[in-house]
């Protein structure tokens, strides 16, 4: 009997002192990592296109540059960019996902004409699936010819 109030006893003992707790490691690589990201997600523009169009405009190659010195950026080198390809709502729905995959290529090629690497670009088009706009209006239509950036690491 005697052994058996020892015993429930040490057991008390250890249930009463616990685990010890331990603060969880936050890792300061992927916290610095998962900051700048947001922050390149913040300033990247998107890229827009004429009608049936899937080259870059003119007065789109400074958007180009201008993303391309984001990605590029000191600490950005294990940032991964998806370029995201979108298309209005004329056309067949193969021909959109077809043209949005064009455009999100060409400017995946003038990302890696401007330094970044290919190992970080991934392209993928929406075609007409991811409209900004719905209303049936030349400048709403305009809205949802665009390529657009995802980051990730």
């Amino acid at each position: 009997m005697r052994k058996l109030v020892l015993s429930t006893v040490a057991v008390a003992a250890l249930l009463m002192s616990g685990c010890s707790k331990k603060t969880p490691e936050v890792d300061m690589a992927n916290s610095g990592l998962d900051g700048l990201a947001q922050s390149i997600q913040n300033q990247v523009q998107n890229v827009y296109f004429d009608f049936d169009k899937f080259n870059i405009r003119p007065d789109m190659v400074s958007v180009v540059s201008s993303n391309a010195a984001l990605f590029n950026q000191a600490g950005a080198e294990a940032i991964n960019i998806t370029v995201e390809g979108n298309c209005d709502e004329w056309g067949s729905d193969e021909y959109n996902h077809a043209l949005g995959l064009k455009r999100a290529n060409v400017v995946r090629d003038a990302l890696i004409n401007e330094g970044v690497s290919a190992s970080r670009l991934s392209v993928v088009s929406y075609g007409e699936n991811n409209l900004v706009c719905s209303d049936r209006t030349k400048a709403c239509d305009a809205l949802n010819r665009r390529d657009e950036f995802k980051v990730s690491y």
